[in-house]
């Protein structure tokens, strides 16, 4: 009999992340957040069709949360009985306290709600969604000198080792 892998190698579990989001806000605090789906979505996310580069999160006046502008593309097979809309906007599960305490920092601080990543969590898919500001011309290059020194650090570091 086979031994299983009980192990799992990290970040395998990742669907689709928002490398954009980091580079053009501070992510001041970040939440998990439920997906509602259909079934078709669920099998293109199985088969990695997702991008949610430009996605972000609005409020509605029931103070319910929805993803904008994430794209699942529809397979092929999975998709013929029904009519699929790849941009179609998706309902968060979030709870009740999480849900005020968001639509208020948006609302009184200025605060913006954006998609980081997208990953499997058991057998749920869970969106990781961040309370951000957005950050200006000299606060992206100084992130940039940041971690370009970090990466000259370390290389200085391996090589002083020797």
């Amino acid at each position: 009999m086979a031994k299983k892998n009980s192990k799992k190698k990290p970040g395998s579990n990742t669907i689709a992340q928002n490398k954009k989001a980091r580079h053009e806000f501070f992510v001041e605090d970040e939440i998990e957040a439920g997906l509602e789906l259909q079934g078709w979505e669920v099998k293109a996310l199985r088969a990695g069709k997702v991008s949610i580069g430009d996605s972000y999160v609005t409020f509605n006046n029931n103070g319910e949360a929805f993803l904008y502008g994430a794209t699942i593309t529809p397979l092929n097979a999975a998709s013929t009985h029904i009519v699929a809309d790849p941009t179609r906007s998706r309902k968060l599960l979030l709870k009740r306290r999480e849900l005020d305490n968001m639509i208020g920092k948006v609302s009184r601080d200025g605060f913006t709600v954006v998609a980081l990543s997208m990953y499997w969590k058991q057998s749920w898919v869970k969106i990781k969604i961040g309370l951000a500001k957005g950050k200006k011309m000299h606060d992206k290059r100084d992130s940039n000198k940041e971690r370009d020194w970090q990466r000259d650090k370390a290389r200085i570091m391996k090589h002083s080792a020797r």
